[in-house]
């Protein structure tokens, strides 16, 4: 990584903010690998105590080799610039009940993610939680096939400003 980072990267960010990231990005990169590690990434503010923070890594490593580059670290804070797309902070918020990425949210991935946002302090038992998955599959799946596609989602979360709630300042 020691070239300064490429304006090729993003159109989101202007130069400056690029480069401004590039030193984040390598402030971040603790082993100075010109990679973040989960670890690297789990020190920012913004992710530190998030129950979700390992599906936005998740999400952030496009090539699932459990690192982070410079170009997917771009690629992920973009999503939430305040220039970022309303769609591509939808797809991201989709993404993270999308946990086998087959563009479906199942009801053992809605499970899973409800029970990583109730974290060990969850009031409510497995099988209660179970009861909200099932309703929510429900009331959210259109086409009747047991899962919720991104558009059944955008249906879903309509009444949520997600485009506002998404911005993360750089």
């Amino acid at each position: 990584m020691g070239n300064e980072p490429s304006m090729e990267l993003s159109s989101t960010f202007s130069h400056e903010e690029v480069r401004r990231l590039g030193k984040r990005f390598k402030k971040l990169d603790r082993d100075k690998s010109g990679t973040l590690s989960q670890e690297d990434f789990m020190s920012l503010p913004e992710l530190k105590n998030n129950p979700l923070a390992k599906r936005v890594i998740d999400i952030f490593d496009a090539d699932g080799n459990g690192q982070i580059d410079f170009e997917e670290f771009i690629d992920g804070v973009s999503l939430f610039s305040v220039k970022g797309s309303k769609e591509s902070k939808l797809r991201f918020a989709f993404r993270i009940y999308d946990i086998d990425r087959d563009g479906f949210i199942s009801n053992g991935e809605l499970f899973q993610v409800l029970k990583m946002m109730c974290g060990s302090a969850c009031t409510i038992t497995d099988e209660q939680l179970q009861q909200i998955v099932d309703k929510t599959i429900m009331y959210a799946d259109i086409d009747g096939d047991g899962r919720i596609s991104f558009t059944e989602f955008c249906n879903v979360v309509s009444g949520i400003n997600i485009h506002h709630k998404m911005i993360v300042d750089v």
